[in-house]
């Protein structure tokens, strides 16, 4: 039985201080996100260097809609929904390749231009004077309502009309600016493949994860404090210099007093970073030649400004999260309310030294891989709150972290560390954009 049908019931489970379950298990709820948020928010698609050369292509989805990201021109990407406009067959199914000059169906042989334009008809004079020129079907692969390249990342809304990328994003910005800054070219390049795997759990539960500073202490202490306490039990000399992979995971085991301080801000729209003052990434080893080519490339001041802004984690609504000294975005893409697909990229800072592109590897194996130690620690969390979720005992979510009375989420806002905040941030955009086309139209009348 369908028990939500509308996006005024759906905003209805949302309150200042707690959500109810049903935004994490309702299947209805997830079939209503997809037709609203996922299609009236800006989503992030791929990167441009993932489709550099005319006719490269990258298959993706929005939401549940399957799409294309593909390179019509040196200087033009274009997203297309991944559909032929004949019978509905999916025009690629390879996650990524170089198409040529066109896009060919494989059922039908209807071929299209990279920028999704029918080109030719197999016995084209079956549709003469049937009218086809004026049908949806007759003008090719159908383009997604809007695309943004912005330096480098490419995002996407699916809707025709609605908010500018300007608005939606504004000054959130500032953490891909800070990321691609870090390149003394100001360029960066996706490094192979994501990692990807599969979490049986709501999509937001990854999502709220990144910027909750409350549990690394707790739900890692069998990864990262094994580590740490096996590396202490070394016995090392005074001042013995930590390997990598210790300066990565020993940060993990932070106080409270750490995260706390550490701060988190929060824009309008649902987006929000951690690491306002230092980060788990603040005490990295510096690499050798590094800070010398962001000196020449960008003045000294300049290039400590940028290398001194170590933010955690940053949220992008509604699903992405990017790190900026450590060159990753993670992509959380649900297919279902209790199933997510999990992709975990990382970057090259072109014109730096090569070490710093290792390091992120390792991060990302240690920390977010398959295999990982650390990453399947919030695995068994998510599964275990998905399940749980599911007792009758109780209905609502509690996120009263520090609440204040009276919240404006419209305005940038710096608080204590361990807010839940940002979550709260977050369930104010997911209401304005489940019911941000019903708003328009009501405005339009």
């Amino acid at each position: 039985m369908q028990r939500y049908s509308g996006i005024d019931e759906a905003a209805a489970l949302v309150e200042p201080h707690q959500v109810h379950r049903d935004v994490y298990i309702n299947q209805d709820v997830y079939t209503l996100e997809m037709r609203h948020v996922f299609t009236n928010a800006w989503v992030f698609v791929g990167h441009e260097s993932q489709t550099p050369t005319k006719g490269d292509y990258f298959a993706t989805q929005i939401g549940d809609q399957p799409v294309i990201q593909v390179r019509h021109k040196a200087d033009e990407v274009h997203v297309l929904y991944n559909r032929c406009p004949h019978k509905g067959t999916k025009i690629v199914i390879d996650r990524q390749g170089n198409t040529g000059k066109f896009f060919r169906c494989p059922y039908h042989a209807w071929s299209f231009k990279t920028d999704g334009c029918l080109l030719a008809i197999p016995l084209k004079k079956g549709y003469e004077g049937t009218g086809l020129e004026n049908t949806a079907s007759g003008k090719g692969m159908k383009a997604v309502g809007a695309v943004h390249n912005y330096r480098g990342f490419i995002f996407a809304r699916l809707a025709e009309d609605g908010i500018s990328f300007e608005e939606f994003f504004g000054d959130s910005l500032s953490s891909i600016d800070n990321m691609v800054d870090r390149s003394p070219e100001g360029r960066l390049e996706v490094v192979g493949p994501p990692l990807r795997y599969l979490h049986h759990c709501n999509w937001k539960m990854l999502v709220e994860n990144q910027t909750d500073t409350c549990h690394p202490m707790v739900a890692h202490e069998s990864s990262a404090g094994t580590a740490v306490r096996l590396f202490e039990e070394l016995d090392l000399p005074e001042g013995a210099p930590r390997p990598p992979a210790m300066e990565i995971i020993a940060p993990f085991m932070s106080p409270y007093e750490f995260f706390e301080g550490m701060g988190i801000r929060t824009w309008p729209n649902g987006h929000g970073h951690t690491g306002v003052n230092h980060s788990i990434h603040s005490d990295y080893t510096a690499i050798e030649g590094y800070f010398e080519a962001m000196t020449e490339a960008y003045g000294e001041d300049r290039a400590k400004e940028i290398l001194d802004e170590n933010r955690h984690n940053t949220v992008y609504f509604p699903n992405i999260m990017v790190k900026g000294p450590i060159q990753q975005l993670r992509n959380f893409i649900p297919l279902a309310a209790d199933k997510t697909i999990v992709e975990s990229y990382i970057y090259r800072l072109v014109g730096a030294p090569d070490e710093l592109t290792a390091r992120t590897a390792m991060y990302n194996r240690m920390i977010n891989a398959p295999t990982s130690i650390v990453g399947h620690d919030d695995l068994e969390m998510y599964e275990r709150a998905q399940e749980g979720l599911h007792a009758q005992g109780m209905e609502w979510v509690n996120i009263q972290r520090l609440l204040e009375e009276d919240e404006d989420f419209g305005a940038e806002a710096t608080h204590n560390g361990t807010t839940e905040r940002q979550m709260r941030n977050q369930f104010n955009a997911w209401v304005k954009f489940m019911s941000y086309d019903a708003q328009s139209q009501e405005a339009a009348e």
